[in-house]
């Protein structure tokens, strides 16, 4: 069943999503479904998707064992801010 939604946009917003429907051959309405549709379903997994780029780079830098990342890292944004 198909029930009416009112949304208030930026014109510039609704400008450039019409573009982009009409390119991909689709209505707003569609896009919007797809979406909202795209977020109920994230809320539903619990395992993080990870990209394929993201994937290719995974391993690329070896670390040592002994390492504590998240305290390099802490120091790393305590000195950056700090500053």
């Amino acid at each position: 069943m198909n029930t009416k939604l009112t949304l208030k946009l930026n014109k510039r917003v609704i400008d450039r999503a019409k573009k982009y429907a009409q390119k991909n051959k689709q209505s707003l309405s569609v896009m919007v479904e797809k979406y909202f549709n795209l977020i109920a379903d994230k809320e539903s997994i619990t395992e993080i998707e990870i990209s394929p780029n993201v994937l290719e780079l995974s391993g690329i830098i070896k670390l040592p064992d002994n390492i504590n990342v998240k305290k390099v890292y802490g120091k790393h944004i305590e000195e950056k801010y700090s500053k």
